[in-house]
């Protein structure tokens, strides 16, 4: 079973396949639907019913191997040929669900005596063989037991699926696959294809043979494309499709985004939909809005945002739709006013419906001119979309919502539950109309399962305190322990003492000074592995950001606001990174980040290979590309490590899966202490987002092991 499946492979493969066929063997191979249209013809002829002369002589090797190394149109009539007399079998299969591809690589191979089983990542196609770094894992009957069980159960699973037994897989025929060129890249953005160009130029520079005079006119192509690449995302908008409003892309909506429609429908247009980041939140709210275009010839949207990034996000993804007349609501655009005035009255003399998106931050709404403005459009048949819409449980931005006649309505978060607030989650439910749970959910587990999120591993890293930090932390959870209810495993009343100290401990935790050896050891594995650290992402402890809660490891709600000196552990990691490597590049993304879209196209890119950030890259920003992801930060807060994890699991067309490390700062109080209990009651709730993200891993056994000790002390177990 070979997921992608290329004759490339044939010809980078030509001496050992021509012995394979002289010796008269024969493969049968199952792959996904995607060919390109040489491979496609030549199956296709190969299954044709009319004869095909006999081309080959598997008695002459040296023949054979010619004609295997060659990829004109004789490669092309033999492998037809072999086809046609069974010498290589094919069956084309694709997913039943109509959603992702049949990825698969494993197999076997047997001389009627011995066999060998293969599974690993490399698909069968000249670049997986010859340019990737892949990896292949193989099982020998000679070697016991346990390898024989494992070939076994790759036969059993070989023999259902070629055997068309297989359920969840559908059979095509060679006319039913996709070609690689007109159906998978034919929706790439102009920007996407000079990205690409870049690529290919960086990848032709390596050869170590060219000439200095290609090298150098390779240079002056690159600063051309780059030059091309700056025009256009400098431009005022994205293109706009002339045609009117349409699906963006040619498939349509996913099952599941047609299903969450048919729910916020059935659901008297109002709906809460909890979908795991990077599964689409956004163009499946922007598909309702499509819907009410296809309905009634017009459409109107109010979308709610967190930052002046996203404003500029959800336009583009608008545009993408076709959705014109859009007006920015935020700081960047001081004559939002105007704008809105301009739509108010179009829209008294209009005799047929307007159609307009307007696009304001919760900030910006939260201003008691703004939110009267925009909240005059209530009284149309305006759909408010509200992205990541737990932040509206605040109480300056629901008050201000609540009792508005908004008549269509849709929430989007990853984690619509605000923690220790009942009272918000209460009302949020009760604005979009889910008192009795939400109205589509689509949750990490079924995203990695179905292919909308890669798989990934993670890799848990246990940092401990130096002997004088663990006397500090002894002597402040000591004074802690006398304000902790053991009954309520909380603390009873907060107090200024109480939040001095806890400022103090955490202090301890993000500076711990064995945390900087762990993060360059990572780093540097990473370098020693790859050659560089293109496509990743850094999270460092936070600074006076104002979302930090005690109640995330503490179980208290009050905000707690670390030292100005915990401001610069950005500036450390930063340094830490550059310090890796002359070639290294890093650049930090904060909220006082100058030219953050053209700093995220460049770590798209591969330009900028790292990018550090505190708190900014939680909400919505798209980073697809990243491919490792460090946490410095320990958070008990759901909301931001199910976020932070599902950026790092965007699919990519180069991504097969992602890396994440956590580095968790455990101190081993005494047993004795009359805080351990208390202590353990903490790290119970660390052990959280430890549980939740290994039990999606590919490598689970990887975090017993590497959490053994610490369980063990604290007497845990992390299921």
């Amino acid at each position: 079973m070979l997921g992608f499946f290329s004759s490339s492979a044939i010809s980078i493969l030509a001496d050992g396949f021509a012995t394979f066929l002289h010796n008269g063997g024969k493969m049968r191979l199952i792959i996904n639907d995607i060919l390109t249209d040489a491979d496609k013809e030549a199956i296709k002829r190969g299954e044709d019913d009319s004869m095909l002369d006999d081309i080959f002589d598997l008695s002459d090797l040296e023949s054979l191997r010619d004609t295997l190394s060659e990829r004109d149109r004789h490669f092309f009539e033999c492998l037809s040929w072999l086809i046609r007399n069974n010498k290589i079998e094919i069956k084309i299969i694709a997913p039943l669900s109509g959603e992702g591809i049949a990825h698969t690589k494993c197999g076997v191979f047997g001389d009627g005596l011995s066999k060998v089983a293969f599974d690993g990542s490399v698909n069968f196609s000249r670049t997986a063989l010859i340019d990737n770094k892949e990896s292949l894992t193989a099982s020998c009957s000679w070697d016991g037991d346990i390898e024989l069980a494992k070939i076994k159960d790759i036969e059993n699973e070989f023999s259902k699926t070629f055997g068309g037994s297989d359920p969840s897989v559908r059979y095509l025929d060679p006319s039913s696959v996709r070609t690689r060129i007109t159906d998978t890249f034919k929706d790439k953005e102009l920007v996407e294809l000079l990205d690409d160009e870049v690529e290919l130029i960086e990848h032709q520079k390596k050869d170590r043979d060219l000439p200095v005079s290609v090298k150098l006119a390779l240079d002056k192509a690159k600063e051309k494309v780059q030059k091309a690449i700056s025009k256009y995302r400098t431009a005022p908008a994205v293109e706009v499709n002339t045609d009117g409003p349409h699906f963006p892309y040619s498939n349509g909506p996913r099952e599941y985004q047609r299903i969450a429609f048919e729910n916020w429908k059935n659901n008297g247009q109002k709906g809460l939909f909890a979908m795991a980041t990077g599964t689409g939140k956004t163009i499946t709210s922007l598909n309702c809005l499509f819907e009410i275009f296809k309905h009634s010839g017009y459409y109107k949207a109010l979308i709610l945002v967190p930052t002046v990034t996203l404003v500029d996000q959800w336009e583009k993804e608008c545009l993408k739709f076709g959705f014109n007349n859009i007006v920015k609501v935020c700081s960047k655009n001081k004559a939002w006013k105007n704008d809105v005035d301009r739509l108010k009255a179009t829209e008294a003399i209009s005799k047929n419906g307007l159609s307009y998106v307007i696009i304001g931050t919760y900030a910006s709404y939260g201003k008691v001119d703004v939110h009267q403005e925009l909240n005059e459009f209530s009284k149309k048949q305006l759909l408010l979309i509200a992205d990541e819409a737990h932040n509206m449980g605040a109480p300056n931005i629901l008050n201000k919502l609540i009792g508005i006649p908004y008549l269509r309505r849709i929430g989007l978060s990853a984690t619509p539950e605000r923690q220790f607030d009942d009272l918000g989650n209460r009302k949020i439910r009760q604005f979009f109309g889910a008192e009795d749970g939400y109205t589509y959910e689509y949750s990490m587990e079924e995203a990695i399962r179905n292919g909308v999120l890669c798989e990934y591993y993670y890799f848990p890293h246990i940092v401990r305190l130096t002997d004088a930090e663990m006397e500090e932390y002894a002597k402040i959870s000591t004074r802690l322990a006398k304000m902790y209810n053991f009954t309520k495993e909380a603390f009873d009343k907060d107090n200024d003492i109480l939040t001095m100290l806890l400022i103090k401990r955490k202090r301890i935790i993000h500076k711990a000074s064995k945390k900087m050896g762990a993060f360059k050891e990572i780093i540097q594995e990473r370098i020693a592995e790859k050659g560089d650290l293109r496509y990743t992402l850094v999270y460092v402890p936070e600074g006076n950001f104002p979302d930090t809660y005690a109640a995330d490891t503490y179980g208290t709600h009050d905000v707690i606001k670390d030292d100005p000196d915990s401001e610069h552990l950005i500036d450390e990691y930063t340094q830490a990174i550059r310090d890796a490597g002359d070639r290294i590049t890093v650049k930090e993304f904060t909220s006082q980040s100058a030219d953050r879209e053209q700093t995220l196209a460049d770590f798209a890119n591969g330009e900028l290979q790292v990018l550090t950030s505190m708190k900014c890259l939680d909400e919505g920003v798209d980073v697809p590309r990243s491919e490792l992801a460090i946490f410095c930060a320990s958070t008990g807060n759901p909301r931001q490590f199910i976020q932070r994890r599902g950026r790092i699991l965007r699919t990519h067309k180069d991504k097969e899966y992602a890396t994440i490390h956590d580095l968790i700062v455990i101190p081993e109080v005494n047993p004795e202490s009359e805080s351990y209990k208390m202590e353990r009651n903490m790290v119970k709730s660390e052990l959280m987002r430890v549980k939740n993200f290994a039990l999606l891993s590919r490598n689970v056994d990887f975090t017993v092991q590497a959490m053994e000790e610490i369980l063990d002390y604290y007497k845990l177990s992390i299921f």
